[in-house]
């Protein structure tokens, strides 16, 4: 096991009562995710709210700490065991991976007092771990979940759920039977500038979406250093598609997330077309992919990949009737903004003196410019987090409380089935509609 995605910094993500006045706090976060838990965001979220804010500014008792285990210290894991040293009522006891340096560095990373495994399921076989992390590549997610589960273990494990959607939804039905918490890794979710989104597009702020554009564009191989070629394989799995499924499932699950949660439903159908067009480095997986998914009413998400330029990055793009929301960029934009009342009559003089009379034999088209608006902040403290801190508390709280967010994991399965679907769409050039067996009853 190696998971080598995003890189383990030594930046603090913390939001905690201690930051400036300008910037994000743990109680801001709170009242955002309040605002909203009421709706259709996450069906009624407040079992998690109510057991975070009964513990906010208590220190925790021996008999509340949680006791984890991790499986995969990769770059990912590193990362989401770098957040949870943060959270003071979590004990990493335990940590596994069969790759070495990987392993050495989780083992710092608790201080060297966690126990080591190379098998995970000596790790499951303990008795005192009341829940684990899984943090490795995609194609070992569905039986080390499974295999949690059925340990009595509550389990956090990293987008995707799955290479197959069959499998998501065994994971599901598997989560059901034992009673388990299984939480899946999409840390928007938990992202006060998401959450702040999610709350005006229910208040009606953007008038009716009408169409959801998204893209995450690269400029890079997306390859690892290989310390000897027999390790090709297991450090850049990403590349190869009996491990992966490349861009859908590592980057496009998240924000076809954003699109179902922003549009309460999920996809219809789906098409869309992929190729190797630039990274011929004998990678298995496309390096750009297009694709539309269909949503209930004639609704549309238009997705787009690519790791050989960066200029637009990554972004969702929420459009309605009456304004825009880019909650990456923590921004949104009115359709027909406000003027600045002193200006207003004079644009309507102007305006009536262009507009008033057309010229016989004039241009019978004039070009759409983009709005004028210069966006608006979501929030209006600095963010210096994408969730994935408040992700880690939330697990742990929920652990600790035995009671899991409601909708969350219906969100991860819909977000990966969705994922998947279009994957098979671009393999089999054709439209794929959604399987009704694949509808959670």
């Amino acid at each position: 096991m190696t998971n080598n995605g995003k890189s383990a910094s030594g930046k603090s993500n913390d939001l905690n009562e201690n930051q400036p006045d300008n910037q994000v706090t743990r109680r801001d976060f709170l009242n955002a995710f309040a605002a909203v838990a009421g709706t259709t965001l996450l069906s009624a979220s407040l079992p998690w709210l109510t057991g975070v804010t009964a513990q906010a500014g208590q220190a925790a008792s021996p008999s509340n700490r949680v006791q984890l285990g991790f499986i995969g210290t990769g770059s990912r894991g590193c990362y989401l065991l770098e957040l949870l040293r943060r959270v003071p009522n979590a004990d990493v006891a335990a940590i596994c991976d069969n790759y070495p340096p990987n392993l050495q560095k989780g083992l710092e990373l608790t201080g060297g007092k966690a126990k080591t495994y190379t098998n995970y399921k000596d790790l499951l076989a303990r008795n005192d771990l009341d829940a684990v992390l899984i943090a490795t590549p995609l194609y070992e997610h569905f039986q080390m979940v499974i295999d949690a589960l059925a340990a009595g273990k509550h389990v956090f494990c990293e987008k995707s759920m799955a290479m197959l959607p069959e499998q998501c939804l065994q994971m599901v039905q598997a989560q059901k039977q034992s009673g388990k918490i299984l939480q899946i890794g999409h840390q928007r979710l938990f992202d006060i500038k998401f959450l702040r989104a999610m709350e005006m597009i229910r208040s009606g702020d953007i008038g009716k979406i009408t169409q959801v554009r998204a893209y995450w564009h690269r400029n890079n191989d997306w390859r690892r250093p290989v310390p000897s070629p027999d390790l090709e394989r297991k450090i850049n799995w990403r590349l190869y598609k009996e491990y992966s499924c490349g861009l859908m499932t590592e980057l496009a699950s998240h924000q076809i997330q954003v699109a179902n949660w922003a549009l309460g439903a999920f996809p219809e159908s789906v098409s869309g077309s992929g190729s190797i067009n630039y990274w011929h480095d004998g990678r298995e997986v496309y390096d750009n992919v297009n694709l539309v998914y269909r949503y209930p009413g004639g609704i549309h998400l238009i997705y787009d990949s690519l790791t050989s330029n960066k200029k637009y990055g990554l972004e969702e793009q929420l459009e309605g009737n009456k304004g825009t929301i880019e909650p990456e960029a923590n921004r949104f934009y009115l359709e027909n903004p406000p003027a600045a009342p002193g200006i207003v009559q004079l644009v309507n003089s102007i305006e009536h003196k262009i507009f008033d009379a057309v010229p016989i034999g004039g241009p019978s088209w004039v070009p759409e410019n983009p709005s004028e608006d210069k966006g608006h902040s979501l929030h209006d403290k600095v963010i210096n987090s994408d969730g994935s801190d408040m992700e880690m508390e939330a697990f742990v709280a929920m652990v600790r409380d035995g009671r899991a967010v409601p909708g969350h994991l219906e969100q991860a399965y819909y977000a990966t089935v969705s994922a998947l679907l279009g994957h098979q769409a671009m393999l089999e050039n054709r439209i794929i509609a959604w399987p009704k067996e694949l509808i959670l009853q």
